[in-house]
């Protein structure tokens, strides 16, 4: 195993200025920083992680926690793509992740636990129930924390901007001409109100009235219960003209429903998603929807935990509200 002794002699420079040059210190200059790491690779030196975790007083490894109830969730699009911005942000700044739950093996741990078993620097949790005592436990923990679509007061927050993602699709469908909008929305999470809120006070600023049955409950991510949302809509007497869908996958069950009805979209229903995942611009008709900005959420919650991570005497919570842009397709008829 080549040792920074080796990579020592073969610069003919002290073991302490090898260990700043491959770890970023600024006190080595340029050039010699730049042969030292080019013997490194030729004599094939890696750096022992544990010893650097002893050394440096951090494992470089961050957790991520991921808990879909419908069990599909991480391979979910738009999930997928804000983790896969996490890790990227992670890696380029020098941090490993590790998922956390709550059972390993055998073993029963909570969130805390598992983190604290794995050593992680800090946590990014990515979707959860934010109620459950456990996530509590773990966001009012030493351990720094950066969330996803809700805020602690303690933590950091990555937000996507719901309200406006809302309101900018109601003033489109309303545009078009319709004034029966239904909504299907996920469970009543924190985002769910506020998207059902702005779904509300957009109509109402339209004037747009929205009647009692044109609100229905179903689960994010879950075209069944989406379905069986789109049946109840589609049997009241007064059927609306364009329903709301909680998001791009779950549109997929109101569309089966809607071919089962025998009608055909946008013709006879208009439809409207939330997400804007890759899936829905290649779908025929091209799904209307409002696209989150999931690459960049992720990349702001590495920063913002690894900031905290390695800057603690200098770091306060932070917001961070991030846009997105609607996705104008071909689902939307125009009645007006």
């Amino acid at each position: 195993m080549v040792t920074i002794t080796d990579i020592s002699k073969a610069c003919g420079v002290s073991r302490a200025t090898v260990s700043k040059a491959l770890n970023g210190a600024p006190d080595v200059s340029q050039e010699t920083a730049a042969r030292i790491r080019k013997t490194a690779a030729a004599l094939g030196y890696l750096p022992n992680a544990t010893a650097r975790a002893l050394k440096m007083g951090r494992s470089y490894n961050i957790g991520v926690l991921f808990s879909d109830e419908t069990g599909g969730g991480i391979s979910h699009e738009y999930f997928s793509q804000i983790l896969e911005s996490v890790k990227a942000e992670s890696e380029r700044l020098g941090y490993d992740i590790t998922f956390i739950s709550k059972d390993l093996g055998r073993m029963s741990m909570d969130y805390y636990e598992h983190a604290k078993y794995r050593s992680c620097d800090g946590v990014v949790i990515a979707s959860a129930d934010f109620q459950d005592p456990a996530i509590m436990r773990l966001a009012a923990s030493e351990i720094p924390t950066v969330t996803l679509d809700y805020s602690f007061d303690n933590c950091s927050s990555i937000l996507s901007d719901n309200v406006r993602g809302m309101e900018a699709l109601v003033r489109f469908v309303r545009a078009k001409g319709h004034r029966k909008l239904a909504f299907i929305h996920g469970e009543m999470t924190s985002v769910t109100q506020k998207r059902l809120a702005s779904f509300r006070r957009t109509c109402a600023e339209l004037g747009v009235p929205v009647p009692a049955d044109y609100i229905r409950p179903a689960v994010y991510h879950d075209p069944r219960s989406s379905g069986l949302a789109t049946r109840a809509l589609l049997a009241l007497p007064d059927r609306p003209t364009c329903i709301f869908f909680p998001d791009d996958l779950s549109f997929l069950g109101g569309m089966s429903e809607l071919e089962k009805h025998g009608l055909a979209i946008p013709k006879d229903m208009s439809v409207v998603g939330y997400d804007g995942i890759p899936l829905s611009q290649v779908l025929r008709p091209r799904l209307t929807t409002y696209r989150q900005g999931a690459e960049r959420m992720g990349t702001e919650a590495a920063r913002l935990l690894i900031e905290q991570i390695e800057r603690p005497d200098t770091w306060l919570p932070q917001q961070i509200t991030v846009e997105g842009e609607l996705l104008e397709g071909s689902t939307v008829s125009d009645i007006g």
